[in-house]
């Protein structure tokens, strides 16, 4: 696998993810009846924040993004979105593994999203997120990282 590294994101980087997510959701928002392709982008913009969003990249060329912003309690994990190019080659696993094992998120709950249906939930229950909840459209998960880097279950 190429070197897959993340740099902090910037104002400029806005419709470049914008779109990555309207490319990404399409297809479970439209088995939803959920999909629009323009409010897709527009919900993206108006939660935009550079501070808490990263690129991901392997080699130099963009490949995705993830926003990891503080709560309360922890951190919300949301718009982590891999080009459907780069998708099921281990990128989501080690950018999720390397964010899990950073210290500031040892003994802190992280909590996250995903859409009913979507193949990301896989990912995310490998690495000991629990349902907390779900309604039509979403499945809320969390998980309480241990301090020594492994996951214990949500509430």
């Amino acid at each position: 696998m190429k070197q897959i590294t993340l740099r902090q994101s910037q104002n400029s980087d806005v419709e470049t993810i914008a779109n990555l997510r309207a490319i990404v959701l399409r297809n479970d928002l439209t088995r939803l009846g959920r999909f629009d392709e323009e409010k897709v982008r527009q919900r993206f913009r108006n939660a935009f924040d550079s501070v808490h969003t990263w690129i991901i990249e392997a080699d130099s060329s963009f490949v995705g993004c993830i926003a990891f912003k503080p709560t309360l309690d922890g951190y919300l994990l949301e718009h982590f979105y891999i080009h459907p190019n780069y998708q099921g080659k281990g990128v989501g696993s080690q950018v999720l593994k390397n964010l899990l094992e950073q210290n500031y998120v040892k003994g802190k709950r992280v909590t996250l999203n995903v859409l009913q249906g979507s193949s990301a939930r896989r990912l995310y229950e490998r690495f000991g997120f629990k349902v907390e909840s779900e309604d039509l459209i979403d499945v809320y998960m969390s998980v309480i990282v241990e301090e020594n880097s492994r996951t214990v279950e949500g509430l």
